[in-house]
């Protein structure tokens, strides 16, 4: 792989800019310097790390996959209506390259949002054939008890469904808390399934992604993910 396709594929910016970005003498790649000329061959493996202009260091990924420890606030659109977008919270390599938001969460629910550019990986994490987890911490409006956390295990009929959806785990972990596990991803599903159940959501968390978590992560911040999702 060319220099300059290097950068475009990581989203660097148009192949004339990642041109002139070569040219400059502004792409370093550890392990080798200053990197000028636009006909070196180089091996895009997967621990091959680069800095732009002297920027951060930033790994070669030939696909996308980062965890988001989206905030209060913020919307899961690129056209948001009431709130900032997540996306302005991600820097512009990651914008260009196309990344989207594997599945979304509500503007007032906080915790692990991934993206990628990966659109069979979209596909397959929230599909719900393959049943992967997603855990949230609830806190709520009134005392939760075992009637609730039984319904919740044993399935709920939302408003305006036929069908009953249930919980693939739940437990209570406080006075007025619960720990929910779904595998489907329904609009509003947590609130509509408590709501359900007899109590109502205040506060909402995702903690867990499949395998993915956002501990020591702050508020905003994002990361590569690099360890398998579903296991």
């Amino acid at each position: 792989m060319k220099p300059a396709d290097l950068l475009f594929t990581q989203g660097f910016g148009t192949r004339r800019e990642c041109a002139a970005l070569v040219a400059h003498r502004l792409l370093e790649i550890e392990g080798l310097g200053i990197v000028d000329d636009a006909d070196r061959e180089l091996d895009p493996g997967s621990e091959l790390w680069f800095c732009v202009q002297g920027g951060v260091r930033w790994p070669y990924r030939e696909r996308a996959l980062i965890a988001l420890h989206k905030p209060a606030g913020y919307e899961c659109s690129l056209k948001p209506r009431h709130h900032p977008s997540v996306y302005s919270l991600l820097p512009a390599p990651l914008r260009r390259r196309g990344v989207q938001a594997i599945g979304r969460l509500d503007e007032d629910t906080t915790g692990v949002l991934l993206f990628t550019d990966d659109g069979a990986l979209v596909h397959r994490l929230t599909s719900p054939k393959h049943h992967v987890a997603k855990v949230y911490e609830v806190r709520c409006k009134h005392a939760v008890d075992a009637g609730q956390v039984g319904r919740l295990c044993a399935g709920v009929l939302l408003h305006d469904e036929n069908e009953t959806v249930r919980a693939a785990a739940c437990a209570a972990t406080g006075e007025r808390e619960l720990r929910l596990t779904l595998t489907e991803g329904k609009y509003h599903q947590v609130k509509r399934m408590v709501a359900a159940a007899g109590n109502r959501v205040e506060g909402l968390a995702r903690s867990a992604f499949g395998t993915v978590r956002v501990d020591g992560l702050a508020p905003g911040a994002w990361r590569w993910v690099t360890a398998q999702i579903e296991s």
